[in-house]
């Protein structure tokens, strides 16, 4: 199925709320059609219209990324109706707010089979149908928190590390064999997306995202432009260098730091309700869209971002020479071998 190039087939997990939702939107604002994967079909179904409206075809495939076999089947049909994906971009996830001594096995269970196995399984797949033609971009949507965990979120921290280091291991082995695949990490700070009113929790009052939060377009620009420029990893915002590089420099002091500031700064002045739905095992009904309900709060624009992506614009014509002699190396050593002279 031949298309112009900025007009990408794209996958999206987690596309029906926040930060999926948002990064549908933005591709679909380039044209490209998106196969949409998540648990809730309200929230599925309203994302394929905006994909439709921007001029794109969206295949709403409800799904439960932990299931592979249904990750890989729903692959198959974003090939068979929309054409070769040409980025997948792993977004689902699931949390719970609570200290790890009130956890329960079965949450952490799911959890891990969500925001890791998930992109394990998304991964995979895409891997698989990439593989034959020798390209395609997987995008990692991962957090400050694979690199510097906080109390309350055990589960979920573990998870996003478990990425990371899985991620590396690909990474290499794509060097290794010379893939024209390319694989990048996107490391998100605080986003406003409706998480923290669906998110099992025991807390005494709201969560929150720690703050500065910056909306779900913030991360969407940045996922974009990470599928376009494939760099080894993007960190969004000050916040989230910040958190990463102290960990590495000064570990124990950000310990004793979030022991006496994690709880608070993890929830509102509001009493949160008691015996509230949440996602963790079925996804709740309605279209959520990307924002949670801090817009009044949450920063629409990141300067060190935006610096970021002027420099790798900067870069550009570098990276893009570079790839062009790969891709004709790899040509070469693809094309049949001739014996004896001319």
């Amino acid at each position: 199925m031949s298309k112009p190039a900025d007009r990408p087939i794209v996958v999206v997990t987690g596309a029906s709320a926040g930060v999926g939702r948002a990064v549908v939107r933005a591709f679909a604002a380039r044209g490209a059609s998106v196969g949409l994967m998540a648990r809730g079909r309200d929230g599925l179904e309203a994302a394929a219209k905006e994909v439709e409206a921007s001029g794109g075809r969206g295949l709403v495939l409800p799904l439960d990324v932990a299931d592979a076999d249904a990750v890989d089947r729903a692959a198959g049909a974003v090939e068979a109706e929309l054409g070769p994906i040409d980025v997948w971009v792993n977004n689902a996830m699931l949390s719970v707010f609570s200290p790890v001594a009130e956890l329960t096995a079965a949450e952490v269970r799911r959890v891990t089979d969500v925001s890791y196995l998930g992109y394990v399984n998304g991964t995979l797949a895409a891997l698989d149908r990439m593989g034959s033609r020798d390209r395609g971009t997987i995008v990692q949507v991962g957090s400050a928190l694979a690199f510097r965990s906080i109390p309350l979120q055990a589960a979920y921290c573990g998870a996003k590390h478990a990425i990371e280091g899985f991620t590396e291991s690909l990474r290499c082995e794509l060097l290794h064999d010379r893939s024209g695949i390319r694989v990048t990490s996107v490391h998100l700070p605080a986003i406003n997306t409706p998480q923290f009113d669906w998110a099992r929790r025991r807390l005494p009052r709201r969560a929150q995202p720690v703050p500065p939060i910056f909306q779900p377009e913030v991360a969407a620009r940045a996922i974009v432009w990470a599928a376009d420029r494939a760099p080894r990893e993007l960190k969004v915002g000050w916040p989230t260098i910040r958190a990463i590089y102290l960990n590495r420099i000064v570990p124990g002091l950000l310990d004793r730091y979030l022991a006496r500031n994690g709880y608070e700064s993890q929830q509102d002045d509001v009493a949160d309700e008691a015996m509230v739905p949440d996602n963790l095992c079925e996804p709740l009904p309605g279209d959520r869209g990307a924002h949670g309900r801090f817009d009044a709060r949450a920063r629409t624009t990141s300067r060190h971002l935006s610096a970021r992506l002027a420099a790798g614009e900067a870069w550009a014509p570098f990276r893009t020479a570079a790839s062009a002699r790969a891709r004709e190396a790899r040509a070469s050593r693809a094309l049949p071998h001739r014996r004896g002279g001319g």
